[in-house]
């Protein structure tokens, strides 16, 4: 008798432990399948190779999968992210370990641009110190001259980075009637022209964006990219917004930029570190609006990775390459190659 297919899944996602985190994250059409066998690994920081032997396939919220996290009974084939970030997984150990590993890009592009466009509205609008003022009484009523919005009619909105979610952002903002801006190395005179954006460089996109929004992953070559130089270019009536990973920014620059005035203010779903301090100075201040790095979590958001990981994980288990791999040169690979075979 063939032995099931199984899969390390992440105990935040365990219906035994009570109230779901994600109940819209089901798993229900694998757990019903007899090929398949669905079991919760033991988190730690990083995952453990102990606790992850005997798994054909693993899921993957947050957990980090360093290079000392992969078992040595090379029976792991795949292992399915949850969202589109891989910072938390040694992706060359991967690959030497004749593993996919795949990502969810549809499940997040819609949700992640509708939290940019969140910001921006918000941003533009004073929304946090309306709110504030408005709940005041009639002392706060009489603050709301002081603080006018900024229309979007012409203004520049900047974006570092034009992947996936940049374009779903795009998208939603072009009836904005704002000017867009874009910095990607990735991008061709040629899609920028048909996309109706303007290519840049950094240093166009930080003087001239009336909105800067970074859109990009986090590696050596983005950590920090927006520092204390960078922002001394920004407008003083100009906003940051990031939806990207925290390290992308120097967050103690940003800090001295907005008590400064050098900027107007920020929206940032991401900090650093993650989660953020309970006196982090950057909350104490009003022209920032924070979420907790999940600004972009919906029901739908879940669902669809659910699917994702799914398919991916039927897809594996069946001989076949799976969809939305980061590493494919891992496609190619003869340990891979052997692993889907057998």
């Amino acid at each position: 008798m063939t032995s099931p297919f199984r899969i390390g899944v992440s105990p935040l996602l365990d219906p035994a432990r009570g109230k779901l985190q994600f109940p819209s994250y089901d798993l229900a059409d694998l757990a019903a399948d007899p090929a398949f066998e669905i079991a919760y690994y033991d988190v730690a920081t990083p995952l453990a190779a102990d606790a992850l032997g005997g798994f054909d396939a693993l899921v993957l919220l947050g957990e980090r999968m360093a290079a000392s996290s992969f078992p040595g009974d090379g029976r792991l084939k795949l292992i399915a992210r949850m969202g589109v970030g891989y910072d938390t997984v040694d992706v060359p150990g991967c690959t030497e370990h004749g593993v996919a590993l795949t990502i969810t890009p549809p499940a997040v592009a819609r949700p992640m641009a509708v939290a940019t466009l969140n910001f921006l509205l918000s941003l533009a609008n004073n929304m946090m110190v309306k709110d504030r003022i408005t709940r005041e009484g009639p002392a706060g009523w009489a603050k709301r001259t002081d603080h006018h919005g900024l229309g979007l009619i012409g203004r520049v909105f900047a974006m570092v980075g034009l992947g996936n979610i940049g374009r779903e952002t795009l998208r939603l903002i072009k009836p904005l009637d704002m000017e867009v801006i874009v910095h990607d190395p990735a991008l061709s005179a040629a899609d920028a022209a048909e996309l109706g954006v303007r290519l840049c460089d950094l240093d166009t996109i930080f003087r001239e964006g009336d909105f800067v929004s970074l859109h990009c992953p986090l590696t050596d070559g983005t950590r920090h990219l927006v520092n204390a130089a960078r922002l001394a270019q920004m407008k003083p009536t100009a906003y940051l917004i990031n939806t990207a990973r925290g390290p992308v920014v120097d967050q103690t620059a940003l800090y001295d930029a907005l008590v400064a005035g050098t900027i107007a203010g920020a929206g940032l779903d991401v900090l650093d570190p993650e989660p953020s301090a309970a006196d982090e100075a950057i909350a104490g201040l009003d022209n920032v609006i924070l979420a907790p790095h999940a600004l972009g979590w919906t029901d739908h958001m879940f669902a669809e990775m659910a699917r994702l990981n799914m398919a991916a994980i039927r897809a594996v288990a069946g001989g076949q390459n799976p969809d939305y791999v980061v590493n494919r040169e891992v496609l190619d690979d003869p340990a891979f190659r052997a692993k889907l075979a057998g």
